[in-house]
């Protein structure tokens, strides 16, 4: 008996065994940017959470646990996901580094022994590469690395999440060749998940998924105006090779976000076409 036993397990709350596949919420917007569409309250919080029973995961802030433990208690119920970063990357308002040289910062929210406390799934962790100072990229791979051994050692599952630090300088930071090599270090890291950005296309993708011998989770990302937009995002990311998707405005956004988790289950899960999606 040892800690392999714990991950197995508590993987296999968010990727469903009979599939290897899974439809996960990220829910943890705010600690991020702020107070977001559709979560802005502690009411809507509340009236969101009561449609999320089909996700597999749903993933909160260290602060939103003790408001939405009720949630993920009793069997059947979604996997419960912590937010495990801080980060100030892309925020819009109060947005840091104005002289064109900040490359972002991050911090860590919890230590790995109160989230095994918490009796949390799996942790999600930022890699952000490419900085012009390599001494961000070196101090990135060792935050992720320890942050893997330590969950190795306690039996939680880590999902990471590799980004461009230059995003914002051109869409060569959304190229399969970038794409596949962050995921791809990701993997190596030792992630059992791999959450990643579109890029745009089943064929630019698909070198990606091939690529990262982690299961991938998909991004939702902004969108998702129409569930068909959001189902149809979700069929192509399987047709490409990943193994669901993590979306969140997307789902808690919608007018019905328990119609669009049926949706996303019946794409995800069950290969249904998007045409004959029905909920």
């Amino acid at each position: 008996m040892d800690s392999r036993t714990g991950k197995k397990i508590r993987l296999g709350r968010l990727l469903n065994p009979s599939t290897q596949r899974g439809v996960v919420v990220a829910a943890s917007h705010g600690v991020m940017s702020g107070p977001p569409s559709g979560l802005k309250t502690r009411a809507e919080i509340a009236d969101v959470f009561a449609q999320l029973d089909l996700a597999d995961g749903v993933m909160v802030s260290p602060g939103m646990v003790p408001l939405t433990e009720d949630f993920f208690v009793g069997r059947g119920r979604p996997g419960l996901v912590l937010h495990l970063d801080w980060k100030n990357h892309g925020r819009r308002i109060y947005t840091p580094g104005t002289d064109g040289r900040s490359e972002g910062v991050l911090a860590q929210l919890a230590t790995m022994e109160e989230v095994a406390a918490s009796g949390i799934d799996a942790v999600m962790t930022y890699l952000y590469l490419g900085q012009r100072d390599s001494t961000l990229e070196r101090a990135e791979i060792e935050r992720n690395a320890r942050i893997v051994r330590d969950a190795e050692r306690l039996g939680l599952a880590v999902i990471i999440e590799p980004r461009s630090a230059l995003e914002a300088e051109g869409d060569e930071a959304f190229s399969p060749e970038v794409l596949s090599l962050y995921c791809r270090i990701s993997a190596d890291i030792g992630a059992d998940i791999v959450k990643v950005i579109w890029n745009g296309s089943v064929e630019r993708f698909a070198p990606v998924a091939q690529t990262c011998f982690a299961p991938i989770l998909v991004a939702g990302g902004p969108g998702g105006e129409s569930p068909e937009e959001t189902f149809q995002l979700a069929a192509d990311s399987i047709e490409a090779g990943a193994a669901g998707v993590m979306f969140g405005r997307r789902v808690f956004r919608a007018e019905d976000p328990a119609g669009v988790l049926a949706g996303l289950r019946q794409v995800v899960h069950h290969d249904v076409p998007v045409s004959e999606v029905s909920v």
